[in-house]
């Protein structure tokens, strides 16, 4: 964690959080006791063996599921009673998503893929067309915007999803195992673009099972068990 981290606001503040499920009437926890600070500006990975509960603690931090107990404050507001429309709202204005298999439409466009966030928007349609070229220049993809997905390598439609995340100027990237699908050449390369994104000063919280892209974080939070078992600032060990 660079001294500036340090020193920057909390974005996401978790208190006592606990996720359980039912089988019947027998509870099932999956995450227990979680108490985690994340500060503006920060990359933080988090990883941690199947089963430890990474993707459902990445549901909650990504207003996609509640806990079953604790506090959830986002930039300063408590998110974990809110209805399902105003999770929507909130997950809509503050995070950009990238998942392991892109959700890209198969039937649009790398260009209209990037624009569909905005269409909800405030901005005529010129603008968001500007908007979502520009985006996609930042990610190496200016020859292939009018491209469909099935006409794309994996990182190239990876970075077409990271364009889509960023478009509305999210407080905080969530990436879900960005790289899963993708090979070496192609990892590095959308790795080097949170990286840059991470210099910029955006909050990146990425889910990982890799050790080598693990690496391009800032701080490693390792689960087990559904609990936080280490917390490691700077480099993996």
């Amino acid at each position: 964690m660079m001294e500036s981290e340090e020193k920057s606001p909390v974005v996401i503040r978790l208190r006592g959080i606990g996720k359980s499920y039912y089988i019947g009437k027998e509870e099932v926890p999956v995450l227990t006791h979680i108490d985690l600070d994340i500060h503006k500006g920060e990359f933080v990975s988090i990883m941690g063996p199947s089963g430890a509960g990474k993707s459902t603690l990445m549901n909650i931090l990504g207003c996609l599921d509640r806990p079953t107990r604790g506090s959830y404050e986002l930039d300063g507001h408590e998110v974990a009673n809110l209805s399902d429309s105003e999770l929507a709202y909130t997950r809509n204005r503050k995070i950009g998503f990238v998942f392991q298999s892109f959700n890209l439409l198969p039937r649009l466009s790398a260009l209209d893929n990037v624009i569909l966030p905005m269409i909800y928007g405030n901005l005529y349609k010129n603008e968001r067309k500007e908007r979502a070229t520009k985006m996609l220049e930042s990610v190496g993809l200016g020859d292939r915007i009018h491209h469909m997905p099935a006409e794309m390598s994996g990182g190239q439609r990876q970075r077409v999803a990271i364009a889509r995340a960023l478009i509305n100027n999210p407080a905080i990237i969530m990436a879900d195992e960005p790289t899963g699908n993708l090979d070496s050449k192609s990892t590095r390369e959308v790795m080097e673009i949170f990286s840059r994104l991470y210099q910029e000063g955006k909050t990146i919280i990425l889910v990982t099972h890799e050790i080598d892209v693990a690496g391009y974080a800032s701080r490693h939070v390792i689960l087990s068990d559904g609990h936080i078992s280490k917390d490691i600032r700077g480099p993996l060990p």
